[in-house]
């Protein structure tokens, strides 16, 4: 009989990604993979193929006393939604990837007395993963200085690092070379992100010399309602660029890509590494507990890139640190094998290995392989 696993994740990309590699590993070696989400998650199953997708309902905690009652409410629904469709699946491991959607599954197999392990994408331990952390069996995280652990969780964590798409992964075996004649500048973000770069990067390319404006190849994300606005300002630079609100060939985009601008979500920043691209980050300031100023400072520390705080950066900064690194081809190969050297490359493999090692049951598999087999 196939070994069941239990994967909980919120619906957002940062915690689906993770969640999807492991899948698609545990599915290939004969387990049966349910996902237990909320409603944003429903594409998931269609992407990975012998997955089922259960809805359990789960609420935000915090905010106005009615906003925290409705939440609690909601909490203790997903629970028992969550134990009930636990009993009934009998699972070998549950893991948890962040989110508030996941709390519910995992405290029902906390409760269950589940084998279960926690996988934190972030440099910094999230809300959701702080409140499951000590009943966790084990404790995988994205960063090696994960910051938020507690004495006690740090003893049960192991450094996964973050996985990432097998299209994305193949980028840095092919590896990185330095602009000649064009220069290829991918700018993405998130919403927020989106708009943020909407509004800075024309000035900021305005700034540059002509010359080198001349040479740009630009792809920028942008929201429906900024498209039109930024292509117009690109065209009066006599730039050539291309706008789209989403990039459905990202591992194309970043092939191309001499520098890439950003903002440092952990996929992002795994992504990044994984395909040996530089990159010049810009931390969402919203983000929860800051943890993009934090996953920032890990890849910079590497030597993949550059970061600067939204809040300090005006377009003479940024336009004078742009025109400086792309007038150096050299200093961008540096960071882009700097980037490369940072990546983990058997993260999914090393935490789908661990899922499978929880199981009583486990008799091979991921599990049972070598660093330099998962690697492969």
């Amino acid at each position: 009989m196939s070994p069941v696993y239990v994967l909980a994740a919120g619906g957002t990309g940062g915690h689906l990604f993770p969640a999807e590699a492991v899948a698609r590993l545990l599915v290939q070696t004969g387990g049966a993979v349910h996902l237990l989400t909320d409603r944003r998650a429903d594409a998931f199953a269609e992407k990975v193929p012998g997955v089922t997708v259960d809805l359990v309902r789960a609420g935000q905690l915090g905010g106005g006393p009615l906003h925290a009652a409705y939440g609690l409410a909601e909490l203790a629904v997903g629970i028992v939604q969550a134990r009930r469709l636990l009993r009934r699946l009998a699972p070998a491991a549950v893991v948890g990837f962040g989110g508030y959607p996941s709390v519910p599954t995992m405290l029902a197999a906390a409760q269950l007395g589940l084998p279960t392990l926690i996988h934190e994408q972030n440099a910094v331990f999230g809300r959701a993963n702080r409140l499951l952390a000590p009943r966790a069996r084990r404790i995988a995280i994205g960063f090696a200085a994960t910051q938020g652990l507690r004495p006690g969780d740090r003893a049960r964590a192991i450094h996964t690092g973050n996985p990432v798409r097998p299209a994305i992964l193949a980028l840095g075996a092919e590896g990185y070379a330095a602009p000649e004649k064009s220069i290829e500048l991918l700018v993405v973000g998130g919403s927020q992100g989106a708009r943020f770069f909407a509004e800075s990067m024309p000035p900021v390319l305005a700034a540059l010399p002509a010359e080198m404006r001349a040479r740009l190849r630009l792809a920028q994300q942008a929201r429906p309602e900024d498209k039109e606005a930024v292509a117009a300002q690109y065209r009066a630079l006599g730039i050539d660029a291309q706008i789209e609100t989403f990039f459905d060939d990202m591992p194309a985009r970043l092939k191309r890509a001499h520098l890439v601008v950003s903002r440092a979500g952990a996929s992002t920043v795994a992504e990044l590494a994984a395909a040996g691209r530089p990159a010049l980050l810009v931390p969402y300031p919203h983000a929860m507990d800051d943890h993009q100023t934090a996953n920032a400072a890990e890849f910079v520390a590497a030597g993949g890139g550059w970061a600067f705080a939204q809040g300090e950066l005006t377009p003479a900064v940024l336009a004078e640190r742009l025109a400086a690194l792309l007038a150096d081809p050299g200093q961008l190969a540096a960071a882009a094998a700097a980037a490369r050297r940072f990546a983990r490359d058997d993260a999914a493999a090393h935490l789908a290995g661990l899922v499978q090692s929880l199981s009583p049951r486990c008799n091979g598999g991921i599990a049972r392989r070598g660093p330099m087999e998962r690697a492969a």
